[in-house]
């Protein structure tokens, strides 16, 4: 696998709708800067419709969820994906509250995303249509480990068949299928759970990543997914022995920035099974 879609972005530097969280909105506009796209955020629904003509690829992330986004989230969706353009799903916290597993499963239904990107007890709850999570984080009882890679690369690649979409699940070991072919990721950090809105970040640069596609649509989001590991990765060897959660946070956006195509090529650990 190359690295070209991290140099396409840069030559190419796609405008990325994001209507997203308000916890994570600012480092995921600085990191959709850092790897060279650029972001726009418009979630008023008498707006959504023409932002997103404006834009290359759309990310929707329900982690603070409220009555005024779910309908712009829906519109902005329906018109992507009538324009052609890649839509990302990030059901945060999907498990957490009837609302969110509704919105998500409806986001499912009626605008058929190109990529659903979130942690396992995430996908989960989708697959499902019930399920639990830890707030926002992952059921430990649902963590991908070596011991049960196997079945839940099966199970990922039945729903991915299902709704016809990529199915991205991240966590200590991170799988990508879509239906047929899946890759495993073994880049990244324990410690990135310890910064809100990595999973948001990496949402965002999926979009922007399907946006330019150099490789076909499954590839650059296992790329992708690696990209943002490894930056954790580099990250966290960058720190000092006074630095905690919040200088890491900004070392991570400052590794994006800062990532070669030779980097990336020399540390991304990316599988088939």
């Amino acid at each position: 696998m190359s690295t070209s879609t991290l140099n396409q972005i840069r030559t190419a530097s796609p405008l990325i709708h994001c209507i997203t969280n308000y916890v994570t909105v600012n480092d995921v506009a600085n990191v959709l800067l850092a790897i060279g796209a650029r972001p726009i955020m418009a979630d008023d629904p008498e707006e959504v419709e023409e932002i997103t003509a404006l834009c290359a690829g759309l990310c929707l992330n329900i982690g603070t969820l409220n009555a005024r986004t779910i309908p712009s989230m829906l519109t902005a969706g329906k018109h992507a994906r009538a324009l052609g353009h890649p839509v990302v799903l990030d059901p945060v916290g999907a498990g957490a509250s009837r609302l969110r597993i509704e919105t998500a499963l409806r986001i499912l239904d009626e605008v058929h995303p190109t990529v659903v990107r979130g942690n396992i007890s995430e996908i989960r709850t989708l697959a499902v249509g019930s399920g639990t999570t830890q707030g926002v984080d992952a059921n430990a009882a649902d963590a991908v480990t070596e011991e049960t890679l196997a079945a839940t690369a099966d199970f990922l690649r039945g729903f991915a068949a299902r709704v016809e979409a990529i199915i991205a699940v991240t966590g200590a070991i991170d799988l990508v299928t879509d239906g047929v072919t899946t890759y495993v990721i073994r880049n990244g950090r324990a410690e990135m759970g310890r910064v809100t809105g990595t999973g948001c970040q990496l949402s965002a640069l999926l979009a922007a990543a399907l946006a330019v596609e150099p490789l076909g649509l499954l590839a650059s989001v296992a790329e992708t997914v690696a990209l943002m590991g490894v930056a954790g990765e580099i990250a966290w060897a960058q720190m000092g022995e006074r630095d905690g959660n919040a200088a890491y946070r900004t070392r991570i956006i400052d590794a994006v920035y800062r990532m070669t195509g030779e980097e990336l090529d020399a540390r991304m650990n990316i599988t088939k099974i």
